[in-house]
């Protein structure tokens, strides 16, 4: 396969494998947090955030030393369950997921702070459960935040350059994502294939951008927002 639609396959395959588990993931976090008025709360959220203020290359070398095989975690892993973060597509996945989670994380725990009280109360009233309150009342209810956080998510983890470096380094076919391919082309001053990356990248992401907006412009029309 051409390195030019292996290296789009991988980044995709990343920013897909990233996004699903973030939402998995994310859901019930921001559901959490939208719900609990625990002392604890601030500090989940500082950290939770703190992806957003570090800049990525550190949080990208203490991933790398955490989910080395020297370290407890990373050694534990590659004996007991055979997994090998560093340098793998695997790491990729980690660490993106790490870095990505605010991105997630917020802007559904957003979309669960401003819906009417009165909602889930209704809900109960009738004789719902949690569980079916939360599925069939409340998400429905705030899939604008949950396309949005999904779409933040995914671009994010496509465009990330500095946690994926230090974790995955410049492997083709196995860590060699879009990001890391324009900068290793531009240092080879290969302008022009680094041209197309980015070309592929900015289309790709508009295009992306432009479907959340049109299909959140929907949804408010039809709700009559």
């Amino acid at each position: 396969m051409d390195l030019f639609y292996q290296t789009f396959q991988l980044t995709l395959s990343l920013a897909f494998s990233a996004t699903f588990i973030l939402l998995i993931l994310g859901l019930p976090i921001a559901y959490l947090l939208s719900r609990t008025q625990s002392g604890w709360k601030p500090l989940l959220e500082a950290l939770i955030s703190l992806p957003l203020v570090l800049p990525p290359t550190v949080l990208g070398f203490y991933l790398l030393l955490a989910l080395s095989p020297n370290s407890m975690l990373g050694g534990f892993l590659a004996e007991q369950l055979g997994i090998k973060l560093i340098f793998s597509f695997e790491g990729l996945i980690a660490g993106s997921v790490i870095y990505s989670l605010p991105f997630m994380v917020q802007p559904i725990q957003s979309g669960f702070e401003n819906l009417p009280g009165n909602l889930a109360e209704a809900s109960y009233v009738l004789g719902k459960s949690k569980l079916t309150t939360l599925f069939k009342v409340l998400i429905p209810n705030i899939k604008p935040s949950i396309i949005t956080a999904i779409v933040l998510s995914f671009a994010h983890t496509i465009g990330e350059f500095g946690v994926i470096l230090m974790i995955g380094g410049n492997i083709p076919g196995e860590t060699r994502v879009a990001s890391i391919a324009i900068y290793d082309e531009v240092e080879a001053m290969n302008y022009a294939i680094a041209n197309r990356y980015a070309l592929v990248l900015i289309v790709f992401s508009f295009l992306i951008l432009l479907l959340v907006y049109t299909f959140n412009k929907k949804y408010f029309r039809i709700k009559g927002r």
